[in-house]
């Protein structure tokens, strides 16, 4: 967008935009269009931009709340609904799980190592497992952690398992979503992204779509010009009262 076409400040990225753009308008202006353009090239529908933005800044890698509440207010503009930008929000909460996906086989091998075994688990009934196991829907990835509390994951299962089997996202766009976390540059999982990738592409998604699902991923590394710039602006600008301050002072 030209300098002269582009909106009035609204919000704090346009804000910190407009600060960078006097700072360095060369710069602002080539950033402006790398961030802009998985909402300009029209691969993915806006709604589905807005709410992959929502995810992104929602997500525990991030706790972003400006960020959050800039792709509310602009997926809800879009025609998303309550319940949609909801089960992002949930998918979010669950993308935490990686936490024992990676953590519980360390654990596993290293008390093993120590010559130090879990107490057996046997008898715990898991509903939840069991259902997903019979289904095909069980990740191998997961059976470390079941291991070692079974009836702690049948409870999480159980309320991942109430998100997905929702049908308030088609499996594509599930799919898409799950990779946004997964791929994004504050979590980089690459077994769960290679893994979704590999179901959003049985799910009908196009090589296109998936990779302006990554761009995204990497758009959301402007947070730091967002982020920064006001602050340095701020402290720019005291700086220079401590400055004048400080004549004064002398000059009496």
């Amino acid at each position: 967008m030209a300098s002269s076409d582009r909106p009035a400040p609204t919000g704090p990225w346009d804000s910190a935009f407009e600060q960078l753009r006097k700072w360095d308008p060369g710069w602002a202006e080539i950033c402006a269009r790398m961030t802009t353009n998985p909402w300009t090239s029209g691969v993915l529908p806006r709604k589905f931009v807005e709410l992959v933005g929502v995810g992104l800044n929602a997500a525990c890698t991030n706790l972003n709340p400006e960020g959050t509440r800039r792709h509310i207010r602009a997926a809800l503009d879009a025609g998303a609904s309550r319940e949609e930008i909801l089960f992002v929000l949930k998918c979010a909460s669950v993308m935490s799980i990686h936490s024992c996906s990676l953590g519980a086989p360390i654990l596993l091998e290293e008390a093993k190592a120590a010559g130090k075994q879990p107490a057996p688990k046997a008898g715990a009934a898991t509903p939840a497992c069991d259902k997903m196991k019979a289904i095909g829907q069980w990740n191998a990835a997961w059976d470390p952690f079941y291991q070692l509390d079974p009836i702690w994951t049948d409870e999480f299962m159980a309320t991942g398992a109430g998100i997905y089997g929702s049908g308030i996202m088609s499996a594509k766009e599930t799919e898409l979503l799950s990779i946004a976390f997964d791929a994004s540059y504050t979590h980089m999982y690459a077994p769960g992204t290679r893994r979704h990738i590999h179901n959003a592409l049985q799910a009908g998604a196009i090589v296109e779509e998936i990779m302006e699902v990554l761009k995204l991923c990497v758009v959301q590394g402007v947070q730091a010009c967002n982020l920064g710039v006001p602050i340095l602006a701020e402290e720019l600008a005291d700086l220079s009262v401590k400055s004048d301050d400080s004549r004064s002072t002398e000059s009496n």
